[in-house]
């Protein structure tokens, strides 16, 4: 007996997934009759970690439907802003993404970063031990079974990064609130409780400090303040709704 055909078509959003041959329009695709199609989606190349609603015949499906044989299949992108339920939204990324965690800490987002290679299944593991959105570009990565939540960053510039991070999932800003380097929370300091972490320069200089509890590094309006601050002004600017 022959398999099962359907037809498929991939939203715009998707088609950096897929084979050329299926970026336009509605394409025939062979299945084994007993799959998800979930698991039909994932097998052209699609992380589930991007796929919104699922329509067969324009009615809408879960990703547990066994596809039959005629079906017409839709594939959306997930929508904006995307809801993660079960846990605070905290995100995790992988080593490649190192600009990108010190800039979501700048803006006081909730970020781990692991600044070595520590290995797909225990970047996957950690994210589903701490509920973590897992963001990488790697493809192999969002589609391990492990994974709590995750998604892919598309671009490889921090700034293009960081404007569809906070547009796809619109986490709550506190600026200024973590340390850039450990992700812990800050806290305001004196001179005196910071001065053994300081050069001399800047002990005479500045009269601001804020402390991480955590790592306990120092931090004032240094040299680079005027470019964080306007990081931080475009995101608040563009991501904040007004009061």
């Amino acid at each position: 007996m022959s398999a099962p055909e359907i037809h498929i078509q991939f939203a715009p959003e998707l088609a950096l997934f897929v084979p050329h041959g299926r970026r336009d329009g509605a394409t025939p695709l062979a299945t084994d009759g007993v799959s998800s199609l979930g698991h039909v989606v994932e097998s052209t190349g699609v992380p589930l970690t991007e796929v919104g609603t699922l329509r067969v015949d324009d009615r809408e499906v879960p990703r547990s439907y066994v596809p039959a044989a005629g079906d017409s299949v839709r594939v959306d992108p997930v929508a904006r802003p995307q809801r993660v339920p079960g846990a605070p939204l905290r995100f995790l990324l992988d080593v490649h993404l190192g600009t990108l965690a010190r800039r979501l800490r700048l803006l006081g987002v909730d970020t781990a970063y692991e600044s070595t290679d520590i290995g797909d299944p225990a970047l996957a593991t950690r994210s589903a031990t701490e509920k973590r959105v897992l963001l990488s570009r790697d493809r192999g990565l969002l589609h391990r079974r492990e994974l709590w939540a995750g998604a892919f960053v598309y671009s490889t510039r921090p700034d293009d990064q960081l404007h569809d991070v906070l547009d796809r999932f619109r986490p709550e800003l506190k600026p200024w609130s973590r340390c850039t380097a450990c992700n812990g929370l800050l806290h305001a300091a004196t001179r005196e409780e910071v001065a053994d972490r300081l050069e001399n320069g800047t002990r005479r200089s500045y009269d601001v400090f804020a402390q991480c509890e955590e790592c306990g590094r120092p931090y004032w309006k240094g040299a680079h303040h005027e470019q964080l601050e306007a990081i931080v002004e475009r995101a608040l600017a563009e991501f904040t709704s007004p009061t």
